[in-house]
């Protein structure tokens, strides 16, 4: 995250006040130990797991059967979303700026309910497989299919594969001192092995396992590092005085801590994560990723009941608490303990340490396991990141077979066997795993200060006119095909608009402003999400209402208010592979998602208790 000058002008130096280890690469019997075990255990949950589902068939591979308990439901959603780039990221970001990047994670308790009480309804009587599949039978036509997924594997590959490849390669950098390339090819194909043979039931159930290492593996390092720190209350106290001795050239302005760096809510025009757009602009971000993305969304899919849907969201809900004191907090302390390594201002001085000379605040991390785990625990902490980095590429590979498989080769090849569509997922996957490593060199040569910022800003500026289809897709009847395409494409033209500049011209630093035009970039990226939600959904209205409407006879149990009807629905398009038994003939083959009163009963309040704990955390920290 990009760091605002402070309005402060004098404050404390403070020096690291821990020794540094002169021992930061993992080489000993007891950690390699540890991390041959984890393998060990995690490809033998793999091949358990293959045996548990039916690999043959589409849905066994792609939906696991729609099978899965809560559990595993919602241990693969935490799983799925914390990467790799989640320990590198949030830890930079917070040593950077404090608390306020954790928004980002608790924004998503409200959101993931959002997900599984009125979107997955939606798509489970819909009967679909892929979220461009409920386009396409919401709208007809194949334009908006086609467009959603390219647009989808577009920025799998450059953004979500980018991030957790580079914060990978930092940590295994810090940590092993392995060559880079050696190391990520060595994962990538340990993933793909088992994202090929074993399909999605083989990553719901390796993804529980490794979210329990994930916590486990994090807490572990969370005490060790509050200990060193001397607790919360010190940790509160010394980071506002976390500053580096070298300077260089930089102005001690840019070197402090923000003044605002314990505040949840900034302002809304100077903070560098201003409060409507940290409440409003994310929102609208995080529709798209939790309520319409392949990769989540899928997850919910494979569940066997809509109440398996809505626990497993709250149990993801419960778990997004943690990353503020898993990851955030954790990467504050690493700024107080190692200040002139991870905080460090001076281009020469951040050069010598990470080889950035933009800013080192992404070893945070990675420098608190080399320098406080002792041996075996360190094994245990590299297994964590391994654990994260692979669960969330695995996850990638799957869903993107998915989209690959079902909406882009069925339209090259519409009377393919099954069995070529599981061998055409395979090898989609294989192709995938070769696209990441050649972008490897360039994710090296990215900006590691800004890797956070990257990734939230590429959202913020292709993501909004997605939400803005799906949620009036959902809600609003009268919106066409028409409408929906055309409002698609014109908010990608704005966001290419404000994206190109961005990247063309670079954000800048405190140090070294961006000479992007301010009328372009000087609007916060999550401010641009609000506007360009709004614009979208404007032109979606506004050519909708211009256009024939779509009848309600071809709208049934595919819009919110139209869910539950069990009248035979006529079809916009060919009906795809996973539509009912028989196409629409009698209402004993319609899907049926009527709760037991006493499980809705349950779920709500499971939901209104985590809303509760999610409500009290936000005000307490704003």
């Amino acid at each position: 995250m990009a760091t605002v000058t402070p309005e402060t002008s004098s404050v404390p130096t403070a020096t690291s006040d821990t020794p540094t280890s002169s021992n930061t690469a993992i080489s000993n019997p007891a950690d390699i130990s540890v991390i041959v075990g984890y393998f060990v255990v995690v490809i033998g949950v793999g091949l358990w797991s293959m045996r548990r589902a039916n690999r043959g068939t589409v849905g066994g591979y792609f939906l696991a059967g729609r099978s899965m308990h809560w559990f595993p439901v919602g241990a693969s959603l935490f799983a799925s979303n914390i990467g790799s780039g989640h320990f590198v990221g949030l830890a930079g970001t917070g040593a950077a700026a404090g608390i306020a990047v954790a928004g980002f994670e608790w924004n998503a308790l409200f959101v993931v309910l959002l997900m599984g009480w009125i979107f997955v309804p939606v798509y489970l009587t819909a009967e679909v497989v892929t979220m461009p599949e409920y386009l396409k039978k919401r709208f007809g036509g194949e334009r908006i299919q086609l467009y959603l997924s390219v647009l989808s594997l577009a920025m799998y590959i450059f953004t979500k594969i980018s991030v957790d490849m580079f914060s990978g390669a930092v940590f295994i950098q810090v940590a092993l001192g392995w060559n880079i390339y050696i190391s990520v090819i060595a994962l990538l194909v340990i993933t793909t092995i088992y994202t090929v043979t074993g399909g999605l039931a083989a990553l719901m159930y390796t993804d529980t396992v490794q979210t329990f290492v994930i916590i486990g593996g994090a807490f572990v390092l969370a005490g060790f590092a509050f200990n060193e720190v001397g607790g919360y209350n010190a940790l509160m106290e010394k980071f506002m005085n976390a500053t580096p001795t070298n300077l260089g050239n930089v102005s001690a302005a840019c070197a402090l801590p923000r003044d605002d760096s314990l505040h949840l809510l900034r302002d809304a025009a100077s903070g560098d994560l201003p409060w409507p757009a940290l409440i409003v602009g994310l929102t609208i971000v995080s529709t798209w990723y939790w309520c319409s993305d392949q990769v989540i969304v899928q997850r919910c899919l494979a569940a066997r009941s809509l109440k398996h849907v809505k626990l497993g969201c709250v149990l993801c809900g419960y778990l997004k608490i943690l990353p503020m004191f898993l990851m955030v907090m954790p990467g504050m302390i690493s700024r107080v303990l190692y200040t002139d390594d991870v905080a460090c201002v001076d281009p020469e001085k951040c050069q010598s340490v990470c080889g950035t000379a933009i800013g080192c605040t992404n070893i945070a991390y990675p420098k608190l396991v080399v320098e406080l785990m002792p041996k075996g625990l360190r094994g245990l902490m590299l297994a964590v990141m391994l654990a994260a980095l692979m669960s969330s590429l695995a996850s990638i590979f799957n869903s993107s077979g998915t989209l690959f498989t079902m909406d882009v080769w069925r339209k090259i090849r519409p009377q393919a066997p099954e069995k070529e569509l599981l061998l055409v997922g395979r090898v989609w996957t294989v192709c995938l795993v070769a696209f990441s490593i050649a972008w490897i060199p360039i994710v090296q040569a990215a900006q590691g200060g800004q890797l956070f910022d990257y990734i939230q800003s590429v959202a913020s500026f292709l993501a909004p006119p997605i939400a803005a289809v799906f949620f009036l897709a959902l809600f609003v009847k009268r919106v066409n095909e028409s409408g929906a395409f055309w409002g698609l494409i014109g908010g990608l033209m704005l966001g290419l608009c404000r994206m190109i500049p961005e990247f063309a011209f670079g954000s800048g630093s405190c140090s070294k402003p961006t000479s992007c035009p301010a009328i372009i970039c000087g609007v916060h990226y999550l401010y641009f999400a609000i506007i360009l939600f709004v614009c979208s959904a404007l032109i979606i209205l506004a050519v909708s209402y211009c256009t024939p409407p779509i009848p309600d006879t071809q709208l049934y149990r595919l819009v919110f208010s139209l869910r539950h009807s069990q009248e035979p629905r006529e079809e916009l398009g060919k009906p795809g592979v996973y539509d009912t038994k028989v196409t629409e003939e009698g209402s004993s083959a319609l899907p049926d998602i009527r709760e037991n009163p006493k499980d809705a009963y349950i779920v709500n309040i499971n939901a209104v208790i985590m809303m509760t704990c999610a409500i009290f955390l936000w005000a307490y920290y704003a």
